[in-house]
């Protein structure tokens, strides 16, 4: 019988195409079909968003199994060697990013099937379209094949932003396309820059060709590799380029705002992917270029989201404010290039994800049950406490119990129950609070921050002013993020009486299940995931096993014509005589 280790070696290379080709496919197939065939085109999508998970895992497994440079699955599409022809390139930090988006895209697809995705045309290719270009984006080796991704994907989040029309999100909209194409032509900019500098455009490539820029050049090329970098900063929403990101995915439908709280990522993944091998410690005159000013826009980028959060009340805008602190942690962390905190700061990279993507699906559910029919009772001043006098004594014919005693509140409902609990486990995570992963994500950092030779190795080393800047935002930014989910919590569960049940179908809780489940599955085994992240991060500091990979990849041999194959044959055969 093969085993699982045997058969992806026999897929392999060709396996790493798959997360690719799969919802292109998909997509194409689902465009055939009319729009009256929405129930086929629901199941075609859960059925590919779900192989494409399967795939996902079967390749994080793959990058699991073996060291070195062996672990990096190099795929050349056009069969070219590097740098001249496209190249995808599987390690363990694109495989974790492709088992992240199927996931939350699964999550999506399934709470959509409740309702959403009958409220517009073309969902589902749009949504398949737009996973494309993620995995593609995650995979993808050379910067010109990322702008085609990153094209891709904003393309199909252009249609899904607007699923299901209405003015806000027409508005929002308009100002999401805007801000998303200047960042694509400062992405041209920045790219033909740098390919006019290095002559390539190959990621190994210019990692290898960035130390022998001449110094007259050098000046150029930062100035290359700084407006690059606004284009990711711009979609990693940091400040005070992220003006667009709260009134666009709040104006979204529930389940395409959870899964645009990936987009948010695949700024800080592109950020740190390239970062890590054009300017790591290997790159000469131009080592941590940059650094300083990811500490620096990540912190303001934090304060703002935290302030965001505690000036809002709706669900929807806590999430996109909850985002946006997300990214500023992760690029205020980034920017210090050490290997224990980039560990820390992927395990919180999924943790956050996941937190974020199920607020706003509770989000949808949260105003529904707000404003069904029964929604808020006006609160008067002038009017007692239910079952008490003013004096807080038991009012005469109060609800009592068999026992005389008086009941101190009424069942709640499983719905309510649900919707309540999953809002308090999301608090807990984006807080950073224990027991859930969020606490250990944002512990990890700031050990790594405090400690960044490990404990005991550490003694005598200064932390500085910019670390302990942001060890004192985490911890402020986490209360603070407390302070606005708890308020708007308790104004939601705990300040209104006289309200209906909400009605929650399985659908719709499912999805939220699954995402929380994962954050437990993440602390439960928060050791065996931390030791994945921490030789994900010291493989992205050690980039030479990265280039290695990618430019020793040769093309597979063509076949051979009659008489090549004649020729070949007549050697051997005098060889072996």
């Amino acid at each position: 019988m093969i085993g699982f280790s045997e058969l992806t070696t026999a897929l392999m290379p060709h396996l790493i195409l798959a997360p690719i080709m799969l919802p292109m496919f998909t997509a194409a197939l689902m465009l055939l079909l009319g729009e009256e065939r929405q129930r086929a085109k629901l199941v075609i999508n859960l059925a590919s968003t779900l192989l494409s998970l399967i795939v996902a895992v079967t390749l994080l497994k793959w990058s699991k199994m073996t060291g070195g440079a062996a672990s990096m699955g190099v795929y050349l599409p056009g069969n070219w060697p590097a740098p001249f022809g496209i190249v995808l390139v599987l390690d363990r930090l694109s495989a974790m990013m492709l088992v992240l988006t199927s996931f939350v895209g699964l999550c999506s697809i399934i709470f959509a099937a409740s309702r959403w995705h009958r409220a517009g045309v073309h969902y589902h290719p749009l949504f398949q379209l737009q996973l494309m270009g993620l995995s593609g984006a995650f995979l993808t080796a050379d910067l010109f094949n990322l702008f085609v991704f990153f094209e891709i994907m904003l393309a199909a989040s252009y249609g899904l932003l607007l699923h299901g029309s209405g003015s806000t999100r027409v508005q929002a909209g308009l100002h999401y396309i805007a801000i998303n194409l200047a960042a694509s032509s400062l992405f041209l900019i920045g790219a033909s820059m740098l390919y006019g500098i290095t002559g390539t455009l190959n990621m190994a490539d210019l990692a290898q060709s960035i130390p022998g820029v001449a110094a007259a050049d050098r000046g150029l090329l930062h100035a290359a590799a700084a407006i690059l970098a606004t284009a990711f900063l711009i979609k990693a929403a940091v400040w005070p380029l992220n003006f667009w990101l709260v009134p666009a995915y709040s104006a979204a439908t529930p389940p395409v705002g959870a899964l645009f709280a990936l987009m948010t990522k695949v700024g800080i993944y592109t950020i740190v992917r390239l970062w890590t091998l054009m300017f790591s410690s290997e790159a000469g005159a131009s080592a941590l270029f940059g650094g300083m000013w990811l500490i620096c826009g990540g912190v303001l980028t934090m304060a703002f989201g935290a302030i965001g959060m505690l000036g809002s009340q709706r669900f929807a805008n806590l999430a996109g404010y909850a985002a946006i602190l997300s990214s500023g942690t992760l690029l205020a962390s980034a920017g210090f290039g050490q290997n224990e905190l980039t560990a820390g700061l992927l395990y919180y990279l999924l943790s956050s994800t996941i937190a974020v993507s199920v607020l706003f699906l509770l989000a949808d559910l949260v105003e529904r049950w707000r404003n069904d029919g029964s929604s808020f009772s006006p609160y008067d001043l002038n009017e007692a406490a239910p079952f008490l006098t003013p004096e807080l004594i038991p009012q005469a014919g109060s609800n009592f119990d068999e026992d005389e005693e008086v009941l101190v509140g009424r069942v709640i409902p499983a719905a309510a129950a649900f919707l309540g609990i999953a809002y308090l486990m999301c608090t807990l995570v984006i807080a950073g609070l224990p027991p859930l992963s969020g606490f250990i994500g944002k512990f990890a950092m700031l050990t790594a921050l405090i400690n960044p030779l490990g404990m005991g190795s550490s003694a005598g080393m200064q932390l500085g002013s910019p670390g302990w800047t942001l060890v004192t935002l985490m911890i402020v930014t986490g209360l603070i993020a407390l302070l606005a989910l708890t308020r708007a919590g308790i104004r939601v569960f705990w300040a209104s009486h006289a309200r209906t049940a909400p009605r929650l179908r399985l659908v719709e809780a499912l999805p939220i299940a699954m995402l929380l489940l994962a954050c437990i599955l993440l602390t439960v085994k928060a050791e065996p995931v931390m030791r994945f992240t921490q030789a994900t991060a010291n493989m992205l500091h050690a980039p030479g096993t990265y280039v290695n990979a990618v430019m020793s990849a040769r093309p597979k041999p063509g076949p051979l014509s009659p008489e090549q194959a004649s020729g070949a044959m007549e050697n051997a055969t005098g060889s072996a005589q």
